[in-house]
């Protein structure tokens, strides 16, 4: 070794050392802990970008939640500030609609049980709104039929579907009423679904039967809803087809019958 070398390989170990020595300060990349600081000893985590949530330096580093995207987190923030995603609790039961005696929807929320932070999953929505009907009024007095329009399908659904809860003797008891069809829309020709093709059949003018049986029927009334009943003389009543939204009109009662005697094609069931 040469009378000097030692002198300038001392400096070199020192250099090396510091460096290290700051490496271990600020942590991964990214990350940013200057000593004896931190997210734990700010004692705080902020939502979105705010230069205030900083921890004291040298070097600056942040606890808030976009301080990842930034990429000047304190070396603690995972830790001291976890990720903690929103939970909200069961839903409640449905509402009643919110208006009676005609077409009108219903409603179910749900609460926050844990607001989110530091980046957790968002909330879901909170509320949720359904289509409905009812045929009494909140003081439970039946509506008005014609305020509603009927909901109706081919006959034949009334000889494939279940009758769940028929009462002894109620099985054969029904009536039939008949139609006369308004302008019929274009919509109600242009169907694919196997279950609406029944819908091309109906023709203004004509005359069309439909079923009233359990289980449309109302268990007090025992007449089914939007058969026309109370309807004055030439009054349009409405109709849509079950299973076809867009397939809806106007017809005319015509009177009713003990019993249907229209052509298949023209023989329909209250829904």
């Amino acid at each position: 070794m040469v009378p000097g070398e030692a002198g300038r390989v001392l400096p070199l170990a020192l250099l090396l050392a510091a460096a290290a020595a700051v490496s271990w300060a600020r942590g991964p990349p990214g990350a940013l802990r200057p000593p004896g600081q931190g997210c734990s000893a700010l004692g705080r985590c902020c939502p979105g970008r705010d230069p205030a949530c900083a921890a004291r330096g040298p070097p600056r580093c942040f606890c808030d939640q976009a301080c990842g995207a930034a990429r000047d987190c304190c070396a603690d923030y995972a830790r001291a500030c976890p990720a903690v995603s929103c939970v909200v609790a069961e839903w409640s039961g449905w509402s009643r609609c919110v208006k009676p005696c005609q077409v009108s929807y219903r409603v179910r929320r749900r609460h926050v049980l844990q607001e989110p932070r530091n980046g957790g999953a968002p909330c879901p929505h909170l509320e949720e709104q359904a289509g409905c009907v009812e045929y009494r009024s909140h003081q439970g007095v039946e509506c008005q039929q014609s305020l509603f329009p009927a909901l109706i399908t081919t006959g034949r659904y009334g000889k494939e579907r279940r009758k769940p809860s028929v009462p002894k003797g109620q099985e054969m008891l029904g009536y039939c009423v008949q139609f006369q069809l308004g302008p019929i829309p274009g919509s109600c020709w242009q169907v694919r679904a196997p279950h609406a093709q029944w819908t091309k059949y109906l023709t203004q003018g004509h005359l069309v039967c439909v079923r009233c049986e359990w289980p449309a029927q109302d268990a007090r009334s025992r007449r089914c809803y939007g058969d026309g009943r109370g309807a004055r003389e030439n009054q349009l009543l409405l109709w849509q087809a079950a299973g076809h939204p867009r397939c809806r009109g106007t017809w005319e009662r015509r009177g009713q019958l003990p019993d249907c005697s229209c052509p298949e094609v023209h023989s329909l069931i209250f829904i």
